[in-house]
């Protein structure tokens, strides 16, 4: 058995693998080191500092986030028919060799962690990845949020490199700036530089994932899922800072997973084997087995300021960001479904925050309103949380994922629809935004009050109860659920004015309209459209 935990200096196979792929005479080379190994060398090498309770804290630089404008897919005769080329940018095969020969260089005479890895927990559909990081909490990041892979032979289906430190150059690289994510489907290789953002491998790893499962015949999701003690499966779809992880950690039901998900032949299963947070404002109150994850040996901690006094994070500062994150292995919630599959799911919640205050706090959807609310992924950005926002904007992003969809969303939203019709699924809205008036008018919706919908909802409380239809989507919502106030089930009647009320639902109803219309039928790309 080879010993894959060493720094892998005396093992010839792993330099070789490395050699073929054009990284030559690096200093060292750290292979499959684990957790504590990869904790203790990113602090002697100052790249994070340690808390009071011995998670490690990172902080990122200029990149706080994705940088979706700086994402690229190589646009070739294997992608120019699949890819959805009006959502992502393409770059040629030229500028693509040019930029791997420049990254090799740039790796030389350094020392690199590599992490053998696989995704997807059903084994029919699991797939090899490895991952090359230039910096020791990346490789310890990513070994929280895959799988390790402890065997004799690993043959990497995807291999993601992954160089901060690397700068591209437009001129010679194609690309927007210095920061630069591509990937290359055909050759199954990811390139990463320009950005300390750990998040860019993760959702590298899905955007490969988005194009290749479907040819499998998986659904792959950008949602969370958990199971009730029946075997109920619940999957939950939603964009950032709807309650996507916050409400599927749920201790009465098994965590499935937070983020990533298929829908094979098999049932959901999660394609991850941890968890990345948000973790702004959290409190031990409120979600208490995702601020214990936070006190943890071994949690990732992202771009959170600690107290002076207690080095402990102080999670309701937000002055390096609004999107601090927590990086810890499943194994570190309390009540989590170990196999990481379930059956397939007998109710999807779809997620939004709506900052205007027009949705109701929850509605049973049919298929047709299912379909047009997961094409259209709605939620909304808030005043004061980016540059620039200075009112609430509706944000809308299709299949709750577009920035990591290859494929055009009516592919997947065909599959989902065929889903939903096979196992006469129940579909609800949940809206944990405001009501009583927008953002800074109205008041958010109780954490509390939200869960017992949900609660009621999973339980089948809500499949018989007396409803009304939304005055502006046509949805079904509750007149009445236990232990939530009658009248916040009707958002028109905790407005100062429904005058007003009516204004800003016919503006919303407008902005779905327009994000529908714009999901025209792709159109294949010319292979020189990216020379």
């Amino acid at each position: 058995m080879i010993d894959r935990t060493s720094a892998a200096q005396g093992h010839p196979q792993i330099r070789a693998e490395l050699n073929a792929l054009g990284l030559r005479w690096l200093r060292a080379i750290h292979w499959n080191e684990d957790a504590a190994a990869l904790q203790e060398r990113a602090l002697c090498d100052e790249e994070v500092v340690e808390t009071a309770d011995g998670a490690v804290l990172a902080t990122t630089g200029q990149h706080t986030g994705r940088s979706p404008k700086d994402k690229f897919i190589v646009l070739d005769e294997n992608t120019a028919g699949t890819v959805w080329w009006a959502n992502n940018a393409a770059m040629s095969p030229a500028h693509f060799e040019r930029l791997k020969t420049d990254f090799m260089a740039h790796a030389r005479l350094r020392s690199l962690h590599v992490q053998d890895l696989e995704a997807c927990a059903d084994p029919a559909h699991r797939v090899n990845i490895r991952v090359i990081t230039e910096l020791a909490w990346h490789s310890l990041f990513m070994r929280h949020l895959l799988k390790p892979v402890q065997a004799d032979e690993f043959v990497s289906e995807l291999t993601i490199i992954d160089l901060p430190s690397f700068k591209a150059d437009p001129a010679i690289h194609g690309t927007r700036s210095e920061t630069v994510i591509v990937l290359d489907i055909t050759n199954k290789l990811v390139l990463i530089g320009g950005t300390a953002y750990a998040g860019e491998m993760k959702k590298a790893v899905f955007t490969y994932l988005n194009h290749v499962l479907p040819d499998a015949g998986v659904l792959p999701m950008h949602c969370s899922a958990n199971v009730g003690k029946a075997g109920d499966t619940a999957i939950f779809f939603g964009l950032s800072g709807t309650g996507k992880t916050t409400l599927s950690t749920d201790p009465d039901r098994a965590l499935i997973g937070d983020d990533e998900h298929g829908w094979g032949e098999n049932g959901i299963f999660n394609f991850e084997n941890g968890c990345y947070a948000k973790v702004i404002n959290l409190s031990a109150e409120n979600e208490p087995d995702i601020f214990r994850t936070t006190t943890l040996k071994g949690t990732v901690l992202e771009n959170i300021v600690l107290d002076r006094t207690t080095n402990r994070p102080d999670f309701a500062d937000g002055s390096l960001t609004e999107n601090t994150r927590a990086a810890y292995p499943l194994s570190a919630i309390a009540n989590v479904q170990a196999s990481r599959v379930g059956p397939a799911p007998k109710t999807i919640i779809m997620l939004c925050a709506d900052a205007f205050g027009v949705l109701p706090p929850i509605a049973k959807l049919n298929a047709a309103q299912a379909m047009d609310m997961y094409l259209a992924g709605y939620t909304a950005k808030l005043a004061g949380t980016e540059r620039g926002v200075k009112q609430p904007e509706a944000t809308f992003s299709a299949c709750f994922g577009a920035p990591f969809l290859p494929r055009h969303p009516t592919h997947y939203a065909a599959m989902l629809g065929e889903r939903m019709a096979r196992g006469e699924v129940r579909c609800f809205l949940l809206n944990t935004g405001w009501t009583g008036g927008a953002y800074g008018e109205g008041t958010r919706m109780k954490l509390v009050t939200t869960r017992a919908m949900l609660k009621a909802a999973l339980k089948g409380e809500l499949d018989r109860v007396a409803c009304r239809l939304d005055e502006n989507f046509g949805f079904e919502v509750p007149i009445s659920i236990p232990s939530v106030d009658e009248k916040l089930l009707n958002p028109r009647q905790t407005w100062a004015t429904v005058d007003a009320y009516d204004q800003a639902a016919t503006q919303l109803k407008a902005m779905f309209v327009n994000a529908l219309a714009k999901l025209k039928p792709p159109q294949p790309a010319q292979l020189h459209a990216a020379e």
